[in-house]
């Protein structure tokens, strides 16, 4: 090349060069572990999972009270008087069907005051969301 004569630029990958034609060297040593830690990590959600939610996840429905405690490291209780229920919903996801579970969920007036009960059996999640809703609805036809 002759003075004044530029050299021609480096054409570059879309996106820049990142330098990764193949995976790192720590890595490729160990990559067939891989799947032994994805199905030991399977493997503890399904065995430890449901046993450590049944010993921190109750309710309790009394009387008055709709009572739950949830939170697997911090603990949240939760109290709902049935007079201050307005609604009282039942729902099931693809999964909760396929277990044959249901979730209820017991709505308030204040955001704070509104609770669900997921994991029940649908024949109890049915009964007990019908009890609540007429307990709330006899309490409310009390009050006024």
């Amino acid at each position: 090349m002759g003075p004044g004569v530029r050299p021609r630029p480096r054409r570059r990958r879309l996106g820049g060069d990142t330098g990764w034609d193949a995976p790192p060297a720590w890595l490729t040593g160990r990559i067939g572990w891989l799947p032994y830690i994805v199905g030991a990590a399977g493997l503890l959600m399904v065995a430890v999972a449901p046993v450590w939610r049944y010993r921190v996840h109750r309710w309790e429905v009394s009387s008055d009270v709709v009572y739950t405690r949830t939170g697997w490291f911090s603990r949240e209780w939760l109290l709902v008087p049935v007079g201050r229920i307005q609604t009282v919903d039942s729902k099931q996801g693809l999964i909760e069907r396929l277990l044959g579970l249901a979730t209820i969920e017991v709505n308030t007036a204040s955001h704070t005051g509104s609770s669900e009960v997921s994991g029940l059996p649908v024949a109890v999640a049915t009964r007990l969301a019908e009890d609540l809703a007429h307990r709330a609805h006899d309490l409310r036809d009390d009050a006024t």
